[in-house]
């Protein structure tokens, strides 16, 4: 019976430690109704930014602060908590009428997303 206990305990132990609270807090990310309405973008992107990520230190061609909308990404990059993106209803538009370019072989962190990679670009995520 305590053999049965203690692998109860270590399996309920596993699953909890898994379970990782969200990166960005709640209201972290603004909505905008209208694209025209963001400010322009290459105020709020940084360059070369070392920055932790589940216990490893990365470094970042790019952080982007600010709006999303109208960016070229290369590289590493990361999208962090404070990111500004067009409201949608129903199916993810946030990009649409943005010129927003992705290199190949950029790979993208998305605080929002739990710091996610994606490899593919942002249709990965959306």
């Amino acid at each position: 019976m305590k053999f049965r206990m203690t692998i109860l305990a270590l399996l309920v132990m596993l699953v909890l430690s898994a379970c990782a609270a969200d990166v960005c807090p709640e209201g972290s990310v603004t909505y905008v109704e209208i694209i025209a309405s963001l400010p322009e973008a290459t105020d709020g992107s940084t360059q070369d930014t070392e920055l932790e990520i589940g216990g490893k230190t990365i470094l970042f061609d790019q952080v982007i602060h600010g709006p999303l909308c109208n960016n070229s990404l290369a590289g590493t990059v990361y999208v962090a908590c404070d990111v500004q993106v067009a409201r949608w209803e129903d199916k993810p538009t946030f990009l649409d009428g943005c010129d927003f370019q992705v290199a190949e072989d950029t790979v993208i962190y998305v605080a929002a997303h739990n710091n996610a990679p994606y490899y593919k670009g942002c249709g990965e995520c959306h």
